[in-house]
């Protein structure tokens, strides 16, 4: 039996979709050995007889992802060591080796954290409700001893196995010369992209921050934040590169800038990448999330796709994906998720189906985008307040005489006439109410977003 903790503590680091928290306040090698116990009781349980482990770079994480392997070993299971990689990396070593996985990474957190992303076998998810919950009750109250033999631990490289998949799933050998801009913001990217796109002979690479290192000494791995792709849009201009891609800190999302250096939604790149996917498979479903832009599930119902709304998360994508037998998926947020990737996510095959569009066609990356821009948008706003639940009932109250529709999927939704909506939903884990706006143009999204943080920050 290991050691028992308070439920108050544990809760603090096993999250809804995965593990993480401040390395040494929160996680250290004994915290983690146990719940990698969890999970091998569990997968053992399920019939699993190994678990593949991947770590990204940060300082934190070969330690860690050692103290994992302890407890997976110690519960009679074996452990594949795959050493460094990305997240999607990871992935498809879960779904080539046909076992559970662990990927030891804080994505785009500040280098003092770290984290665990866990998943079953084909890369299917482990969230609150499909495995967390237990691991989280088990390294609160002790985890069981097992009273078998020490499993064995092994590494492979997959590294060149993960780039040649990729390749296959996406038709790059007829497209034109490209130039592209990768900033790999010193994470895990500049692990995987000289793997994937170095040996593409039409792709020339312009790399920045390619070097291995968990510090993140030229600025955070999130793309997501526009600060971050300040570096990025000056390269694409100085070069005259013919696209721009940021990856966060495990590669696991792309982000897209434009031959100008102007930043692509999100939504288009899902936009695009569903028509390609359509057009393969005809009538297929496709999956976005609530806060998507509607230009998404409208293209798939013109395209004669089914479009599937989801919850934001990735544990709903997946389960979605798994359900309805989606061909693909796609969230505001930059994560792509194939079902010729086992359902799982991979910025690095979504952006091998940009480069490929872009590449057969011969026209800028911004007039490429411009059919699935249709509409403006506010990207996601934040604000801190005291009683998340009383300042949306207090925007919903201002709003009933203009509201066309309301549904509480997640959080509140509310649409609007002359096709502009809002969402407003309450963090899990901070006292955050995240607001997303969509209309016709920059201005009716302008007013409204003021119109609802004076409701919000009142």
């Amino acid at each position: 039996m290991t050691a028992t903790r308070s439920a108050e503590f544990v809760n603090a680091v096993i999250k809804a979709y995965d593990v993480r928290g401040v390395v040494g306040e929160q996680l250290d090698a004994q915290f983690v050995s146990d719940v990698g116990a969890s999970f091998a009781r569990l997968m053992r349980s399920e019939g699993a007889s190994r678990v593949v482990i991947g770590h990204d770079m940060r300082d934190s994480s070969p330690e860690l992802a050692a103290a994992f392997a302890e407890g997976v070993t110690g519960q009679g299971l074996n452990v594949v060591h795959i050493g460094l990689a990305s997240t999607d990396q990871l992935y498809f070593a879960s779904g080539s080796l046909d076992c559970p996985g662990a990927m030891f990474t804080a994505s785009h957190n500040p280098a003092r954290y770290n984290g665990i992303k866990l998943c079953r076998a084909k890369a299917l998810p482990v969230g609150q409700d499909t495995g967390l919950g237990i691991i989280k009750d088990e390294v609160v109250s002790g985890v069981p001893a097992f009273d078998g033999p020490r499993g064995a631990e092994t590494e492979v490289d997959v590294l060149a196995d993960y780039a040649s998949f990729l390749r296959g799933l996406v038709e790059l050998d007829d497209i034109r010369p490209l130039t592209i801009a990768v900033d790999a913001g010193n994470g895990m990217g500049g692990h995987t992209v000289p793997a994937v796109l170095g040996t593409l002979g039409q792709v020339k690479i312009e790399p920045l921050y390619f070097e291995l290192d968990g510090s993140f000494p030229n600025h955070e791995a999130n793309p997501l934040d526009p600060a971050n792709l300040v570096d990025l849009q000056k390269l694409v201009r100085t070069t005259g590169a013919d696209i721009g891609l940021a990856f966060d800190g495990d590669a696991d999302r792309c982000f897209v800038v434009d031959e100008k250096g102007d930043p692509v939604s999100p939504s288009a790149i899902t936009a695009l990448v569903a028509e390609r996917e359509l057009a393969k498979e005809p009538g297929a479903v496709v999956i976005h999330n609530l806060i998507t832009s509607h230009a998404v599930p409208e293209l798939v119902h013109e395209l004669g796709g089914t479009p599937v709304r989801t919850r934001v998360g990735h544990s709903f994508i997946k389960q979605e994906m798994a359900t309805t037998g989606a061909v693909f998926g796609g969230e505001h947020s930059a994560h792509y998720y194939f079902r010729d990737f086992w359902g799982a996510d991979s910025g690095m095959l979504a952006a091998l189906h940009v480069l490929a569009a872009l590449g057969e066609k011969d026209r800028p990356v911004s007039e490429l985008m411009a059919a699935y821009d249709k509409y403006a948008a506010s990207g996601e706003i934040n604000s801190t307040v005291a009683d998340a639940a009383e300042r949306t009932l207090a925007v919903l109250e201002a709003f009933a005489n203009r509201a066309v529709a309301i549904d509480r999927l997640d959080g509140v939704t509310v649409q609007l006439a002359d096709d502009a909506w809002f969402n407003l939903r309450a963090s899990n884990t901070e006292p955050l109410l995240r607001l997303n706006v969509e209309a016709r143009t920059s201005a009716e999204v302008d007013a409204l977003v003021t119109e609802i943080l004076s409701i919000v920050r009142s």
